[in-house]
Formats: C-alpha cells, sequence, structure tokens
C-alpha cells in the first residue's frame, strides 16, 4: 500500500492508501498479461515450475502461465512488464496475530532494547511523550536478550513510571510486566493467588510484578478495553506492514470476537486487503464468530473462520514450556501445563465435531507428547478431514517426530524461533535435549508437512529472514558460523513451499493459494533477485519491489 494516494494502473484497478482508508477498484477489464519476468512457483505436488509470463482473468485469478516460446494474448486489456524481475507466490505466514501486529506498531515496542537500562529509558520516554494515557501499555521485552540473568521487577518499572499504571508483555506473549500502579489497579496482594494454567512470580513474599501465563489475567482484565477505532487502525496499520514485507495471507492464531468484527468491518468497506484464516482464541470465540461450522470465504476470498487455537503450555522464555524433564537451569521446574488431558480432548471433540480445524500450540516435549498421545486417541473416531496442527513444535523428543508423519499432523513453525532462542534453549535445555529442538528436517524427512510463520509480533513478519534462517540455521549477522545444529537445515524448495504451498494447504485454502498455477489467485510478489539462487545473506536482506493481490497491485516500493 503506497503511502500517499497514487493514479491507477491502466485497465486494471490499483489499491492505494492514504492514512486511514484503502479503496478497492473494481475489475474493469477481462485479461492482464504480466510479461518478462523470472516466475518462480510450486505445483500442486511441490514441483518447482518457471515461467516467464502470466496472464490474469477478471476474477483475478491466474489463468495461464508462459514460457518464453508460448503465443501471447494478441490483444490483452492490460500489460505489465516485469523488467525481468524475479516473480515468486505472495507469502503465507502459517502462524502469526495480525491485531497482535497492529497494536505493536502503535504501542511502545521494547523489542530492540538490549539491556533494562535501555528498557527503562524507552519506557520513560513513551510516558513523557504521551501524558494523556491512563495505562502505559506496551510489549517486547526479554530478560534473556538483556543479559539480566532475573526476571524484571515492579520496582525496576515504579523507578521510572510511579504514577500511571504500566504492563508490557513479554515478547513471547506468554509473560507480563507489571508497576505497582498497575497490580493496585488489578487488586493484587500478598494473597492473590496463582490461577490454575500460570503462575504468579512471588519475591519476599509479594508479587514480584511479573505474570506468567494464565496469570497476566489478572492485569489484563483491569486495563482499558481498546475502542472500535483503535482496532481499525491497528488493522490498518498491520495489513500495511505485511504487504510491505510480501506476505498476501496470514494464518491469525487467537481470532477473538473483536478482531473478528474489526476484520469484518475492513471487508464490509472494502478495506480488507490481506487474507486473513481466523482461528478462534478459544471454543467460545470459535463459536460466536462462526456458528456452528467454520464460515465460508467472504470478500473475494480475503477472510475465513477455519479453527480453533487451543494452548497446551506455555513459552521457553518464561520457563512455561512443559517439559519431559526439569530445567536445565531451574531444576526445580519443568514448565505449566494449560489443559488437563480430559479438558485438550474436550474441546479437540467439540470443535471436530463441528468440522473445525484444531491447531494446538506446543512448545515444549512434554507438550508435543500430549498433543500427539491426544491425536491418537481421537482421531480414528472423528469424522472428516481434521489436518490437525501443532503450532511451534520447538522440542520434540526424538522417538515423537515419526508420529507426526503416521498421522499426517501438520507441523506449523517458526525458523526465525531458532535463531533467536539458541542461545536460550541451550541453557533452558541443556546439550543433551537438543536434538529434537526446531527439528526441521527431521520432521520433513519424516514425511511431515511444514508450514512457515513468524508468530509475529513475537518475531518480526519479514518471510525472508524466514527462509533465509529455514535454509542455514544463522542468525541476522550470519551466526554461528555454519550453522546452528546444520543438520537440521532443509533445502530451499521446502522453505518456499512452507511459506507458500503448505502453509495454504495447512489453512484449507490449497484450492485458492499458495501456488500460481491456472486457477488460484493472482498473490504475487516482486523480488531484485532470485530466492532458490541467492545466498542466505542476500535472502535475509531482499525487500519486495512490488506486493499483488488477486490480480492488483496493493504496495510499491518508493524508489
Amino acid at each position: 500500500m503506497d503511502p500517499t494516494p497514487t493514479p491507477p494502473l491502466k485497465g486494471r484497478g490499483f489499491i492505494f492508501a492514504a492514512l486511514a482508508t484503502l479503496f478497492l477498484s473494481t475489475p474493469a477489464h477481462a485479461d492482464t498479461l504480466v510479461d518478462n519476468v523470472n516466475g518462480i512457483t510450486l505445483d500442486a505436488d511441490g514441483k518447482l515450475v518457471r515461467f516467464t509470463g502470466l496472464v490474469i482473468d477478471a476474477q483475478g485469478k491466474v489463468k495461464q502461465l508462459l514460457d518464453r516460446k508460448d503465443k501471447r494474448p494478441e490483444r490483452p486489456d492490460f500489460q505489465e512488464d516485469g523488467k525481468g524481475r524475479t516473480l515468486i507466490p505472495g507469502l503465507i505466514d502459517a502462524h502469526g496475530h495480525v491485531m497482535g501486529l497492529g497494536f505493536s506498531l502503535m504501542l511502545l515496542d521494547l523489542s530492540e532494547t538490549t539491556s533494562l537500562e535501555q528498557a527503562q529509558a524507552a519506557i520513560r520516554k513513551y510516558a513523557a511523550d504521551n501524558p494523556e494515557m491512563p495505562w502505559i501499555i506496551g510489549r517486547g521485552w526479554n530478560q534473556e536478550k538483556w543479559g539480566l540473568g532475573r526476571f524484571p521487577t515492579a520496582a525496576d518499572l515504579d523507578a521510572v513510571v510511579p504514577d500511571r499504571a504500566v504492563w508490557l508483555e513479554r515478547v513471547d506473549g506468554h509473560a507480563g510486566w507489571a508497576n505497582t500502579a498497575a497490580m493496585n489497579a488489578a487488586k493484587i496482594s500478598a494473597a492473590s493467588k496463582s490461577p490454575e494454567g500460570g503462575r504468579i512470580e512471588m519475591a519476599g513474599g509479594k508479587p514480584s510484578g511479573v505474570f506468567v501465563d494464565a496469570a497476566m489475567s489478572l492485569i489484563d482484565n483491569a486495563k482499558p478495553r481498546p475502542l472500535a477505532r483503535d482496532r481499525d487502525r491497528a488493522l490498518f496499520l498491520a495489513q500495511q506492514k505485511l504487504l510491505e514485507q510480501g506476505i498476501t495471507a496470514i494464518a491469525d492464531m487467537g481470532t477473538t470476537i473483536e478482531d473478528w468484527q474489526a476484520f469484518r468491518r475492513a471487508g464490509d468497506r472494502k478495506q480488507l486487503a490481506v487474507r486473513i484464516i481466523g482461528y478462534g482464541a478459544d471454543i467460545d470465540n470459535m463459536a460466536l464468530i462462526a456458528g456452528s461450522e467454520p464460515t465460508p470465504w467472504l470478500y473475494d476470498d480475503r477472510l475465513r473462520m477455519v479453527g480453533v487455537k487451543l494452548y497446551l503450555d506455555g513459552a521457553l522464555g518464561s520457563r512455561g514450556a512443559w517439559l519431559k524433564a526439569p530445567y536445565s537451569d531451574a531444576p526445580g521446574q519443568r514448565g505449566l501445563p494449560l489443559l488437563t488431558p480430559a479438558q485438550l480432548r474436550n474441546k479437540m471433540v467439540r470443535a471436530s465435531m463441528d468440522k473445525f480445524q484444531v491447531a494446538i500450540h506446543a512448545i515444549g516435549d512434554a507438550a508435543n507428547a500430549e498433543a500427539l498421545d491426544a491425536i491418537a486417541d481421537l482421531d480414528a473416531d472423528l469424522p472428516g478431514t481434521r489436518r490437525w496442527r501443532i503450532e511451534h513444535a520447538q522440542i520434540v523428543d526424538p522417538a515423537d517426530i515419526p508420529r507426526f508423519a503416521s498421522m499426517k499432523v501438520i507441523a506449523s513453525m517458526q525458523p526465525v524461533h531458532q535463531t533467536s532462542d539458541r542461545l536460550m534453549a541451550e541453557a533452558r535445555l541443556g546439550p543433551d535435549r537438543l536434538k529434537g529442538a526446531y527439528a526441521w528436517r527431521s520432521l520433513s524427512a519424516s514425511g511431515a508437512r511444514l508450514a512457515f510463520g513468524s508468530d509475529v509480533p513475537v518475531e518480526s513478519a519479514n518471510p525472508f529472514a524466514g527462509l533465509a534462517a529455514a535454509i542455514s540455521r544463522t542468525d541476522a549477522n550470519g551466526q554461528p558460523l555454519g550453522g546452528w545444529r546444520p543438520e537440521e537445515t532443509v533445502n530451499r524448495e521446502t522453505a518456499l513451499d512452507g511459506f507458500t504451498r503448505t502453509a495454504a494447504f495447512a489453512g484449507f485454502a490449497e484450492d485458492r493459494i499458495g501456488t500460481l498455477m491456472p486457477g488460484m489467485r493472482a498473490d504475487f510478489v516482486y523480488l531484485d533477485s532470485d530466492p532458490l539462487l541467492a545466498s542466505p545473506d542476500e535472502i535475509r536482506r531482499m525487500t519486495p519491489l512490488e506486493t499483488w493481490v488477486g490480480g492488483y497491485r496493493y504496495y510499491k516500493r518508493k524508489e
């Protein structure tokens, strides 16, 4: 989406954005020829297909792929010269949080801070710059990145903002940090008890200011709720960021009724650009949004509620991931199972009986084993094609890896988590339990399908960072040399597949997006180099030149 209005292209509609409005033009002509490109796609079977031109019909679908020798339409209604640039399918984020991204662009962001002192300075400045805000709300802190050696405390926040409530989510969304004013507003005291599936961190017999997993609701319920206009702006900003990064579709993991209403408002106003595949934040949100079965596709395949996300454990960073053995750096802790076996199975049955897809958040090896056990218990007796998904699958007992393939469970993973978490994972697990950590190649070699995403805003939505990590196991600085556990890299076609074809399959969308074969939606991205030939460092630095959705250009990078 261009930040300022741009004249429409000849013969084809153009979406352009002012600060608060997107205008979706109506198709005016039949066929468009996009020619002179280094075209790359995978076919329905995952085979690499190269082409030099494509024809788009009036419905915004690919009508024909053309090789250099193929005859071009004699009089296309509009012809786009690709100028030899690389053209790939629109990238699909198989696991993200759309509104979380939007709000992260509006609120205090601590994700780039590298010390407690730097974070405190950012909090102090944000509070001074926003005196009208009754609460200071933000996210992105990471005590591991700060080298703090402990969780931060309410006193650390009181030192910079003593007079207003402050509530800041950890980078993984599985812990929150409150100051004394926020705890007072939530009526938290030394007598407060940790809820099931959560933990109030204590210090000297009093709450320290950090709340893990389910305990976060104790503060969340006290903070002001965003207004509808706040949500609409957050959605606008999220779409803008996603399109700038070449993402044309995203699986929204944890859609609430308020999120859905914002998506619907955008769709009704013809302001929904990115395709959103929703997974309810819980069973109640799923049923409230969709009713008795998944919704149909809405707004020209822009929106659908297809399933539900269930949380089985927390995250490694907050030691909430559920492990089979205690944490190496905290021998008395094994993490927190957030659902009992009966609760998990009951929710899976309820969703599946109404044809909803189930996506289970499981990070620790105990959580992954329990998710697989539940699927094994239920799979044969439930109707239809379920396409069970396990989200993250970060730490898997090697003995459990073949079970993903044998039960056709989709491993929905985020390559950038490995580069961000490797040092923490080594500390949390110790060297003897790393074999099943972020085990992309092992899972793929076993026959499991890998759907790749970012977990935005936990990580940047940038899919090129994910592609580079998947093929190299190195971070933004090319470290460690040779890659971390390089035996778990995947090849370039598998990485591209994870962000396109299988990401679509994982959301029951493979009949319309994920490839550029005839009949599919014409969602594509122009790049200045070929990701199947570029080095990992070159891929990391790639930024889309243009992003097209349904045959229309939504974003063009400024020269």
